[in-house]
């Protein structure tokens, strides 16, 4: 969860290095954001310079300004979101060790803590935080001591820790190094000119480099000013994948919007519209990007069980209805989390699909890992290159939504769900469950939906309006059905994580069984309602919820096909959306949920880009 940046340059010490770790965490600041820290080697003295603070990145900066650190020739840089020990100027990032001179900045849980520390107490070392980070820290500085390398200590450290990492390290003895580690959490590598970059994800560094190496699992990495050296914890020589970064720093900016959410909202349908570019061949035949699975396995599986967590399981919701309907192939969603802890049924005729906009989420990440035991092929839908989890899928199917910095996902949600309709078609195609002429109407189908996203987009003042209207609300409800019912889990989701207010996702059929006795007088309750031009019966019975509810006085917020007329005498508020096949109505309908819970947390005074409690990515389990 943790944002990581290291930086190396040229030997001649500047302002340079902690420019670039400060411009680092500013773009990272999502991944954490109960403190942050930064330690400078270089200047000569002996000593690492070290500042570091509790709250927003502002608090680090305001602290520098007020004591300016020297010019330096290497930096470490990091933003927490605490785990062991309060979030406190005490336990923030970096931690020394070695009489100030080395310092160690750390993503991830040491597990086995508690036994270390034990050890290193019985030596006589003190600490001076709750961390378990500062346990690696005195450990690094023990190795370090005895071999006189950072690299062979951060080995034989790594070897010696159990539960997931990503460690960077300097030194004041190395003012050209910086020594990174990684365990089951993110880091990658950007290749600079005299210059190297490390960072928890490209966005570290992508305003200086767009080359970047992908480390693999259990490798230690050494960078310098023009040399990048990659270990395994044996020490052993290993092996980093080049990749290229395929958007550029001003991705990563608001763009004149007043939040990085709202500018991903109003990404959406460029990042719908390059998920789909380049999926067909010259014979209009759908390809998937990298896969590793023959095409008959693939035509003898005989059950997909998604897995994922949060937004990225709303997703997985959504490709069960299409790909069941598409392919005939039985589809299971489940928990990531939940996954390996019920002994699932999982064989060689099971297709996995992995959900996860960072591809780096630890729940989703052990889950995989669990089904490739049972002899599962596991086929991941990732925004993020150089992860982890496209790495050890046996497919992987890109989002391409480009970067998104606010924690609450509205474009990596959509991309995902596009995503999972190119695997479902691909799927059925491969297994004659459709004819060509029917895959190119869907796919004709699909590609209109950015056109329509943004025509909803540009509706979006009236959801605003009635959000505002609404600020004082605390408790919102959401119905659906069919595809429509993970649209408003979805939804309410978005509203707890962004308003703190009660919000629940049902399946409208299930009012009449429980939840209708939340109803009373004002409650307001979203209903999305799906295309009267599908299943008749399923139109009709929506209308009768909402007929249902506004006669025990719910205030009615109604999603709608434009030319629904049906709604109209039983919606107190309509947010109208274009015709589109049932199947690919979440694209449209999730939009004015998404745009109406920013406008309330704004409304409310709140922060939409960095809810509180939350972190972008979850590396931990």
């Amino acid at each position: 969860m943790c944002g990581i940046v290291g930086y190396v340059g040229p030997q001649e010490t500047s302002g340079r290095p902690l420019d670039v770790v400060l411009e680092g965490l500013r773009r990272l600041e999502y991944r954490g954001y109960d403190s942050a820290g930064v330690a400078l080697v270089g200047a000569g003295d002996g000593q690492v310079a070290a500042a570091k603070k509790a709250g927003k990145l502002a608090n680090l900066v305001a602290e520098i300004d007020a004591n300016p650190l020297p010019a330096a020739s290497a930096a470490i840089g990091h933003t927490r979101w605490a785990t062991h020990g309060g979030p406190t100027d005490r336990n923030a990032h970096p931690h020394l060790a070695d009489d100030g001179r080395l310092a160690v900045i750390h993503n991830g849980i040491v597990e086995n803590f508690a036994v270390l520390k034990a050890e290193l107490v019985d030596e006589g070392v003190t600490f001076a935080s709750e961390t378990d980070t500062e346990v690696a820290a005195q450990l690094l500085a023990r190795a370090y001591r005895d071999s006189k390398d950072l690299t062979t200590a951060m080995c034989e450290v790594a070897r010696r820790l159990e539960g997931t990492f990503t460690l960077l390290a300097v030194h004041a003895d190395l003012p050209g190094t910086v020594v990174g580690a990684r365990h089951d959490s993110p880091l990658v590598v950007g290749l600079g000119d005299g210059e190297n970059f490390m960072g928890s994800d490209v966005a570290a560094f992508v305003a200086h480099t767009s080359e970047a190496l992908e480390l693999g699992q259990d490798q230690v990495v050494t960078i310098r000013p023009d040399a990048v050296e990659v270990l395994d914890f044996d020490g052993a020589p290993a092996e980093a994948k080049h990749f290229t970064v395929d958007w550029d720093a001003a991705a990563a900016e608001k763009g004149g919007f007043e939040s990085f959410m709202d500018k991903e909202i109003h990404d959406q349908p460029q990042a719908v519209g390059d998920t789909l570019l380049g999926r067909t061949d010259a014979d209009g035949r759908l390809v998937l990007d990298d896969v590793r699975i023959d095409e008959a396995v693939l035509r003898s599986i005989d059950k997909i069980i998604v897995i994922a967590c949060g937004t990225a399981a709303y997703a997985g919701h959504v490709a069960k209805y299409a790909i069941e309907h598409w392919c005939r192939i039985p589809v299971e969603v489940e928990l990531a989390h939940e996954f390996r802890y019920r002994d699932p049924i999982v064989n060689e005729k099971t297709l996995v699909v992995a959900v996860t906009q960072s591809g780096e989420t630890m729940d989703t990440l052990m889950a995989v890992r669990h089904a490739r035991e049972q002899g599962a092929k596991v086929v991941s839908i990732v925004n993020t290159h150089g992860s982890t989890i496209p790495r050890e899928s046996d497919a992987v199917l890109y989002t391409h939504a480009g970067p998104e910095i606010a924690v609450a996902s509205t474009k990596a949600f959509l991309s995902q769900i596009t995503a999972a309709y190119l695997l479902g078609l691909y799927l059925a195609q491969l297994r004659g469950n459709k004819f060509p002429d029917e895959i190119a109407t869907l796919l004709d189908d699909l590609r209109d939906m950015p056109r329509k996203i943004q025509t909803v987009i540009e509706r979006g003042e009236y959801v605003r309006a009635v959000a505002r209207s609404m600020r004082g609300a605390s408790s919102v409800l959401f119905l659906g059905r069919h595809v429509g019912f993970p649209v408003a889990m979805e939804g309410a989701l978005k509203l707890k994580e962004l308003a703190y207010i009660h919000a629940e996702g049902f399946a409208a059929g299930e009012l009449k069984h429980g939840p209708i006795a939340l109803i009373d007088e004002g409650q307001p309750v979203f209903v999305v309602v799906p295309s009267p031009r599908g299943r008749d019966s399923l139109h009709s019975k929506v209308v009768s919820n909402i007929q249902e509810i506004r006669a025990r006085g719910a205030r009615t917020l109604v999603i709608a096909e434009d030319g629904d007329d049906a709604v109209l005498p039983y919606a107190d508020e309509i947010f109208w959306i274009p015709q589109a096949p049932t199947l690919l109505q979440p694209l449209l309908a999730t939009v004015p949920l998404q745009i109406f819970a920013m406008a309330l947390a704004t409304a409310k005074g709140l922060d939409v880009d960095q809810p509180r409690n939350l972190a972008k990515s979850v590396t931990v389990e």
